[in-house]
């Protein structure tokens, strides 16, 4: 089953999501329940989580690769990822990437780390998580959808109130050129103490890129339109958007589709690596993606940060 987040999730709160209103007392009480639980904690190694209280498309899995490489330089670090069939594209990004481990739960990954002798397991995804906790808990977010409506699921799209947001050590913004100063505020009104950091992409392949020519783009991910800002502000010529549920796993007749539609519009055709990943070997002449890394705007001061946290 694919996720296409709805359109009114970001909208100011309308009539559709005030119907759906009343579902996210489920929601509340599964937090709630959560919440009571008595959650493990490894003595044996130190934790990290990336995730999210928006639903997808904040930057976790480039800000755990962006983490993995900060730590390797002086640990034995691994990112981890529970295994779910349908993210296969992430897992796929983590293995080439990283040192990576996955299983079926996230406290089996801590026993396969124990018996590989890893320092730091950083987890991509995992915050709601009612087995285990972790030594440092960070939220991502991107500037443009912020909160989205401010609501739970189903009427919004956050798994949290704002208001978890005092569990948690960090928050990384990713910022795509827009000013977070109100969503700095509106999170420092819901938790004063956490920290809070800026980030923003960076296309590593720019030189790659003829941008003389158009393109046919497309993308299967949480937040296509950050993906479109993204080539926009590098002044990348689109000819057409073609939008897929996150996650989705495309068949030969997509890929047929795209490459006719590329040629109806007499473009080449650009996606994420995370799409491109997925795109069989025969295809592979046809398409071109964009290698981004995420860049801190203030790493030094992370990392100082982490630093004491994780030897708290």
């Amino acid at each position: 089953m694919y996720f296409k987040k709805p359109n009114f999730w970001d909208d100011k709160i309308g009539l559709l999501s005030s119907l759906l209103l009343p579902f996210t007392f489920f929601v509340k009480i599964n937090n709630f329940l959560n919440s009571k639980r008595k959650k493990f904690i490894s003595k044996k190694l130190k934790t990290i989580c990336v995730g999210n209280i928006y639903v997808g498309g904040t930057g976790k899995t480039p800000f755990t690769i962006k983490l993995h490489n900060l730590l390797k330089k002086n640990k034995n670090v691994a990112t981890a990822k529970k295994y779910y069939p349908s993210q296969k594209d992430e897992e796929i990004l983590l293995k080439k990437k990283t040192n990576f481990l996955t299983a079926s739960n996230r406290k089996k990954i801590l026993e396969l780390a124990v018996k590989k002798k890893i320092e730091i397991v950083i987890f991509d995804d995992g915050l709601q998580d009612n087995l285990i906790d972790y030594n440092v808990k960070i939220v991502c977010f991107d500037s443009k959808s912020a909160i989205g409506n401010g609501l739970l699921i189903p009427a919004g799209p956050l798994r949290e109130k704002l208001t978890s947001l005092i569990k948690y050590d960090a928050v990384i913004i990713k910022c795509n050129d827009k000013d977070p100063i109100k969503l700095i505020k509106l999170i420092k009104k819901y938790c004063p103490r956490i920290k809070i950091f800026k980030a923003d992409y960076q296309i590593l392949n720019l030189n790659k890129i003829d941008r003389s020519k158009k393109y046919y783009i497309y993308s299967g991910i949480g937040n296509p339109k950050s993906f479109e800002s993204i080539l926009k502000k590098n002044k990348i010529k689109i000819a057409e958007t073609a939008i897929y549920p996150d996650h989705y796993t495309y068949s030969n007749k997509n890929f047929v589709a795209i490459i006719n539609a590329a040629k109806k519009y007499n473009a080449e055709i650009l996606t994420t690596e995370k799409d491109y990943v997925k795109v069989p070997y025969k295809f592979k002449k046809y398409f071109q993606f964009i290698k981004l890394d995420l860049v801190l705007s203030d790493e030094k001061k992370f990392m100082k940060f982490l630093k004491l946290k994780l030897n708290d």
